[in-house]
């Protein structure tokens, strides 16, 4: 008798990291995972160092001084926050705890690639609700609602639109689900943002049982590698969660570097202030070349290309691998006519805006 695997597992397409190799010799221009270009803070470096000699001994099950420094930086109990092998670790938690066969996960049409994955994982339907101009709708999301919801995911800012909505909006979307919905913002990108109607959502937290924020090291803080997570929770939802992670979820080094990267608000003031800087230029770049760079509040832009299999953003993405430029895909996204690219080291974009300047050329000669 052969192994039988649970209903919806075959079905799941298994997450794709963005590209990180190319044959040859040559430096690669990386702008296919939203990895920050200042890399991390020299003190989260050398803690990390540090706990090097104390690798044989068990992390903290429950990276207490972790949740301690978080709960400070964010007015709350540390009982409230919960740590995970980066924020995937959490959202899929949270699909464990909440949602099962006959259950439906909602989420925004260009959301973030684990939502489905994660519902189906448990045997749960994925329900993807159309987005307005790329940004998420929450009358779309509330029109999807139906009694097997159990799950709305929104990611907020959204990856990999770069699009976000204000607080009020989620505010509105909170009260139109149902109490027994668990609404989950995926705040990853948070801290780039600097919009005054923005929020990341810890007040709904507070005021709500069915409200959960989650949040990553592994983006501005340049822990990417280390895979550390957090979310603010309801007590409830944080008793849930802490019932069923691995009970030694986070390890040690990652601990201590997220420690150590939290407290260094000189190197976090200083990547969000290099993203200030290059973002808005590498759209214009995008622009002067004729192609669509769509808003964003984001440490990416998404560029959108012509239908024009000449000018496609799969010609245009194999036209950057031979300058070695490596960007990401958007049609497991359903933007098949997009690249999502990084705002990367100044080598990088400069690299990426001369290629696509030169690509946009070739192609009106051919």
């Amino acid at each position: 008798m052969s192994l039988v695997v649970r209903p919806g597992i075959l079905d799941i397409a298994a997450y794709v990291p963005g590209a990180h190799h190319l044959p040859g010799d040559g430096p690669i221009y990386k702008m296919s995972s939203n990895e920050t270009p200042l890399g991390p803070s020299p003190a989260a470096m050398a803690a990390y160092a540090k706990a090097a000699a104390d690798i044989h001994r068990y992390p903290d099950g429950g990276a207490n001084e972790l949740r301690a420094v978080i709960a400070a930086g964010i007015d709350a109990d540390p009982a409230q926050i919960v740590c995970g092998a980066g924020s995937d670790d959490i959202l899929q938690l949270l699909t464990r705890a909440y949602a099962g066969p006959g259950d439906e996960v909602l989420y925004s049409a260009h959301g973030f690639l684990v939502y489905p994955i994660a519902a189906k994982s448990v045997g749960a339907t994925p329900v993807a609700a159309p987005e307005k101009n790329l940004t998420t709708d929450v009358d779309a999301l509330l029109a999807h609602v139906t009694p097997r919801t159990r799950i709305c995911f929104v990611a907020n800012p959204n990856n990999p639109t770069g699009s976000y909505i204000p607080t009020s909006e989620l505010e509105r979307l909170r009260k139109g689900l149902p109490d027994n919905v668990l609404l989950v913002i995926d705040a990853a990108y948070a801290e780039y943002v600097g919009k005054a109607d923005y929020n990341e959502g810890n007040d709904l937290v507070r005021r709500y049982d069915n409200v959960v924020v989650s949040r990553t090291f592994s983006k501005i803080y340049g822990l990417a590698a280390l895979r550390l997570g957090w979310a603010f929770c309801p007590p409830a939802v944080a008793d849930v969660l802490n019932r069923i992670r691995g009970p030694f979820n986070t390890p040690a080094p990652a601990q201590i570097a997220g420690i150590a990267a939290w407290k260094d608000t000189g190197h976090l003031a200083a990547a969000k202030a290099y993203n200030d800087k290059w973002l808005p230029w590498f759209a214009d770049r995008m622009r002067e070349i004729g192609l669509i760079a769509y808003p964003s509040v984001c440490n990416f832009l998404l560029v959108g290309f012509p239908t024009d299999p000449k000018l496609s953003a799969e010609a245009a993405e194999a036209f950057l691998r031979t300058r070695r430029v490596l960007v990401r895909k958007m049609g497991a996204y359903g933007l098949p006519n997009c690249l999502r690219i990084t705002i990367a080291e100044e080598p990088a974009l400069r690299a990426c805006a001369e290629g696509l300047s030169d690509f946009v050329k070739q192609a009106a000669t051919q």
